[in-house]
């Protein structure tokens, strides 16, 4: 009888309503925008876009894009069992083709800064497009850009494959990628990144999902609280790459050790701060070697959203939407304005321009090596179990 009564009154709570495409709650508060498959099955460049939709037991959905293996919403419920969308983007394809790419994007075949375009290998000297100040992100026109060739393997996984060819922006040799997304009854969803090559080359992949657990489009993050699991971080140059220092987060508002309040500190007169526009830092996890382990934690007050995140990688870079402006590519799902700060990415990755920094993880692939790597986002909390 108890779980009856709960029953209904959660039926009650989450009961929706169609409006212009929002899915609302009972109290006629929009909560998320309604993604649907027709406004991504389309050809594009004579190769075939669509969304593929995840869903586990307790109700968490995931939708994804083949247009650069990206999340295009995570659906997860707040304190009260309301769902709510977590992460910034758009509601159709057109729209990711002409916004933000890296919304949600998978980034590579080097995530994060490469210092000048250049890095030498075995000798030769590589030269990459020079795409953020003096400097290269995120491969240039990387994966984040290509329409992969996706499989849905069943309602819980997706699988994104795409071959880089040799010299494409750049880079030396073919390599074959392959990103596969698996949801768990647990509100875990795990990312498998694999590479091989026919050619020695550098990779780096991660996932550049914006967050905001109250929400994608309520406001800013400042009220977050962050817990990251490094005792030191890689302070940068002006330009942002890193000066080759390992530097104690102790004394600095990069010290996250224990939960704080993302805006705490963001304001602070930091010279590190001050380059980034507020955190855009990669921070040392503190692991050896390259098992799965604990990297940081997220959570939202008035929601009770926890975002745990998990990683084989032995870097994680934080940026806090310093560069979101509220207009034109940062109007978002449902006409919401994304405004600076209005997100969060934890990006689990080796260290920013590895290849000019020999001391760092190295991030080289050689022929016959297979590249691996996997990092979990676990949410919660857990929707009330159904009755039976």
């Amino acid at each position: 009888m108890k779980w009856a009564i709960a029953g209904l009154a959660l039926s009650l709570l989450v009961l929706t309503v169609q409006a212009e495409g929002q899915t609302v709650g009972a109290a006629g508060n929009p909560t998320y925008v309604e993604i649907t498959r027709e406004a991504f099955h389309k050809t594009i460049d004579g190769l075939p876009v669509d969304l593929y939709t995840l869903i586990n037991a307790s109700g968490m959905v995931v939708k994804l894009t083949n247009q650069g293996a990206k999340i295009v919403q995570i659906l997860v419920p707040d304190r009260n069992n309301q769902l709510g969308d977590v992460v910034l983007g758009y509601e159709t394809v057109e729209r990711y083709l002409a916004g933000r790419p890296t919304f949600g994007a998978v980034v590579g075949r080097y995530a994060n800064r490469i210092a000048k375009g250049q890095f030498v290998l075995n000798g030769t000297l590589y030269q990459l497009p020079v795409n953020n100040g003096p400097n290269s992100l995120h491969g240039g026109r990387g994966v984040h850009f290509r329409i992969m060739a996706g499989q849905q393997l069943d309602g819980r996984t997706v699988q994104f494959t795409y071959v880089f060819r040799d010299g494409e922006e750049g880079y030396p040799g073919n390599t074959s990628f392959k990103v596969t997304y698996t949801l768990s009854d647990d509100n875990e969803l795990a990312l498998t990144y694999e590479a091989v090559t026919d050619k020695p080359t550098v990779v780096n992949f991660t996932n550049h999902s914006f967050f905001n657990l109250a929400g994608e489009g309520s406001g800013d993050i400042l009220e977050h609280d962050l817990l990251i699991n490094a005792d030191r971080f890689t302070p940068t140059d002006a330009t942002q790459i890193p000066t080759g220092e390992i530097r104690d987060v102790q004394g600095t508002p990069l010290d996250f050790r224990r939960a704080t309040r993302i805006g705490a500190r963001i304001n602070d007169p930091d010279e590190q701060l001050k380059i980034g526009s507020g955190y855009d830092h990669n921070f040392v996890l503190n692991k050896t070697g390259g098992d799965l382990s604990f990297a940081a934690r997220l959570s939202e007050p008035l929601s009770g959203r926890v975002l745990e995140f998990y990683t084989t990688e032995p870097g994680l870079q934080v940026y806090t939407g310093n560069y979101l402006t509220g207009k034109d590519i940062d109007i978002g799902k449902g006409g919401k304005v994304y405004n600076v700060r209005g997100s969060i990415s934890l990006e689990t990755q080796h260290f920013p321009d590895s290849p000019n920094h020999p001391t760092f993880p190295t991030t080289v692939l050689n022929p016959g090596q297979w590249f691996r790597s996997t990092t979990i986002f676990k949410f919660s909390p857990k929707f009330l179990a159904k009755e039976q």
